[in-house]
């Protein structure tokens, strides 16, 4: 390991990963949400916004980590996004799929903390429809497929399970500070 720390925020629509790392910064400034570069449209807010020849360029020199498509768009971890994220403290990355998690543990050498955040799909429409989303039929879809991805997965390892639904982002972020700060994060993939 090379030293590097970082969190990794696991779970479906609205479970709460904007929320808990706005508390981890808030907790401590060291902590950076990483953005993820997106090909396509929509949404802005906590994304680099690309264009597919940056994203031909990136897997030209093999610098995608891991890639996936949902809403009609494009999400990529990239190396130098990464790069840039731990030279600038902690990043803290969101994901909704074990693939994603896999690749990145795998493909970026670092220690990183792997966070479940969970609540009940009701949960999910609730926040989706409070927060003004229009496209909430598209995010409980994709509670069921996260769903379905940790069922598939029960070897997969998780060094903290927060069930958002009964703990507050504040807790939360403070669970994943202590869990850090001890050296989670180490175990195998």
């Amino acid at each position: 390991m090379n030293g590097q720390q970082g969190v990794i925020l696991y779970g479906p629509p609205a479970a709460g990963k904007d929320t808990v790392t706005r508390e981890l910064v808030a907790l401590a400034p060291r902590y950076r949400q990483f953005a993820r570069l997106k090909v396509g449209a929509g949404k802005t807010t906590g994304y680099r916004m690309g264009t597919p020849e940056q994203l031909h360029g990136l897997e030209a020199v093999g610098d995608v980590v891991y890639t996936n498509s949902r809403y009609g768009n494009t999400y990529v971890i990239d190396r130098p996004g990464l790069d840039e994220s731990f030279a600038a403290g902690v990043p803290v990355v969101h994901l909704g799929q074990v693939d994603g998690i896999r690749a990145l543990v795998d493909g970026y050498p670092a220690a990183w903390v792997r966070v479940l955040l969970w609540c009940p799909k009701d949960v999910t429409e609730q926040r989706s429809q409070g927060r003004g989303d229009a496209d909430t039929a598209q995010r409980l879809a994709a509670w069921d497929a996260t769903r379905q991805d940790v069922d598939a997965h029960p070897d997969m390892h998780w060094d903290l399970r927060v069930e958002t639904a009964q703990t507050s982002p504040a807790a939360a972020a403070r669970l994943i500070d202590e869990g850090l700060r001890a050296g989670a994060g180490a175990g195998a993939a």
